[in-house]
């Protein structure tokens, strides 16, 4: 066989990638970005090709020709951060870095050992959801270490024509968000609420869970306090730590009979595998070590964020988005510790 050419084996894994579902990039969307970034230069630009070779390093792709990367680079904007403009970002105070106690410190050093978050707002947000709809100031938050190897991958991703491929790269960062509402900075007690995203409930509407109303409610309850607050919201939460593509199985298995954390310990998975360290550091640093006020059914929250170094915490009940679909859903999760009287888990439907 020539070499360079593939074999029936090769060329019918090939074919295979091709009809792939793309869904299954939803399993596997949490490899590092060194490896993303070896696998958009040994694969086929094309975004789904790409994203399904992920599933097997073995399976051989031709490389794309440089000619073919460079042409098709050249028809669209490359729109990362660039260096002159991240510059520009730190000296108007909009770009900033923070250690795990909440306190910032210089952008032009390596972080030292431990967690570090970058800062980037405020940017004004108004806000077309709940009653309230104030607007906001939305700061993106993402930890320095997968920002550091994202911006360096790109720096080659720039040298070599595959500014089109950037996209791949961004996919592997989790970015936070916090909500500055009001003017909680002349606050001794802010309202908070540290929310998990949920595709279904959060931008669907789905009323098998409470996230939805959850997250609305949080909005109108902060924006109408007098003492303001702060609403983070954390974008690697889905399914409590599981992911999108092991929350949908999870539903199945609810649908065949199972409660929400059974279908979890069915698939392997625990009950609840959410990391609330990058919510404490940016608690540390917007809260300064005040009290505040937790809008939180889930005692282990607080206790989450206690041990991780948020003081004076104080536990307000959260309780929205109650009805029918949700009713065995909220049982399970007052039988696992979330505080829920008989009244807070009945529908009128």
């Amino acid at each position: 066989m020539p070499r360079g050419s593939r074999g029936p084996v090769a060329e019918q894994a090939s074919q295979e990638i091709a009809h792939w579902s793309c869904e299954a990039y939803l399993f596997t969307s949490h490899r590092s970005p060194k490896y993303l970034l070896r696998l958009l230069l040994k694969y086929p630009a094309s975004g789904s090709q790409v994203r399904r070779a992920k599933l097997s390093k073995s399976l051989y792709t031709p490389r794309i020709p440089r000619s073919a990367v460079k042409s098709q680079a050249s028809l669209s904007m490359f729109t990362y951060i660039n260096p002159a403009v991240r510059e520009r970002l730190i000296r108007d105070g909009k770009l900033l870095r923070i250690n795990n106690e909440g306190h910032e410190v210089d952008m032009a050093e390596a972080p030292a050992p431990g967690l570090h978050v970058n800062i980037l707002g405020p940017i004004p947000l108004p806000l077309a959801r709940g009653h309230a709809q104030p607007t906001v100031r939305w700061y993106a938050s993402v930890r320095s270490t997968e920002l550091s190897e994202v911006e360096q991958l790109a720096g080659t991703l720039r040298e070599q024509g595959g500014q089109h491929l950037f996209s791949h790269l961004a996919s592997s960062m989790a970015v936070n968000s916090v909500l500055v509402i009001g003017k909680p900075e002349k606050s001794e007690n802010p309202l908070v609420r540290v929310h998990s995203n949920c595709l279904t409930g959060d931008v669907f509407g789905s009323r098998r869970c409470e996230c939805g109303p959850q997250l609305e409610s949080a909005l109108d309850r902060i924006a109408k306090d007098p003492e303001g607050g702060y609403l983070v919201y954390m974008s690697g939460h889905e399914g409590r730590g599981i992911g999108l593509w092991a929350k949908a199985a999870t539903y199945l298995l609810q649908d065949a009979g199972e409660n929400t954390y059974q279908a979890n310990r069915s698939l392997g998975l625990p009950d609840d595998s959410r990391d609330f360290s990058d919510a404490a550091v940016l608690l540390k640093y917007f809260v300064h070590g005040r009290r505040l006020r937790l809008l939180t059914n889930n005692p282990k929250k607080v206790e989450d964020l206690t041990a991780l170094g948020v003081p004076q915490i104080e536990r307000v009940k959260h309780v929205f988005g109650v009805d029918d679909h949700n009713l065995q859903y909220l049982k399970a999760k007052r039988d696992w510790g979330h505080k829920l009287g008989e009244e807070d888990i009945s529908s009128s439907e």
